[in-house]
């Protein structure tokens, strides 16, 4: 993905993968039962002005409980800030390190479709650990919008996934990328 010359021809690479990883893996967020009658996941349209470049900043490292699906806090560690415009604003969003697990960038958001046309607790933008993130372009951090995606636990409460802390809420709809859950 991060070499495609057409970043939509890309997203749409992604979108047939992911419904395919949705439809046949053994990990799949899917419940086993919902996996024969499944026939895609639902995005918003494809919008070219979705794909930013972030300026990334040094914030303190502290670790930080997250609050997840579950009844346990997942600890990360924020090490950073990405400022970039998104419909015209200028916006911010913290960037955390995941403690435990497989390590890795994690960048969850929240925005004014978050419990309407999607999951309430958050997308995903970048999750390194799981290879989600569009790498660089001219020293700045590739932010696209249009591959957020819902976490795991939006289709099955077996899953228990950190949710978007208040420092990276949105002001804003962003209407791209997965929309929720039916």
């Amino acid at each position: 993905m991060r070499e495609a010359a057409d970043p939509e021809a890309a997203w749409q690479h992604w979108r047939e993968a992911r419904d395919e990883l949705f439809r046949t893996h053994p990990q799949s967020p899917l419940p086993p039962a919902a996996r024969t009658a499944f026939r895609g996941l639902e995005y918003f349209a494809y919008d070219p002005a979705a794909r930013v470049t972030a300026e990334v900043a040094d914030a303190p490292a502290e670790p930080e409980p997250v609050r997840t699906s579950g009844p346990e806090p997942l600890v990360f560690r924020r090490f950073g800030r990405a400022s970039f415009e998104l419909g015209g604003r200028p916006l911010e969003l913290e960037l955390y390190w995941l403690e435990g697990y497989g390590g890795g960038v994690f960048l969850p958001f929240r925005d004014g479709t978050s419990g309407r046309e999607t999951y309430g607790g958050g997308r995903y933008l970048l999750d390194t650990v799981k290879g989600a993130d569009l790498g660089v372009d001219d020293g700045g951090l590739v932010l696209d919008f249009n591959f957020a995606y819902n976490p795991s636990c939006s289709y099955d409460p077996r899953w228990v996934c950190p949710l978007a802390p208040p420092a990276n809420r949105l002001g804003l709809a962003v209407e791209a990328g997965e929309r929720g859950p039916a």
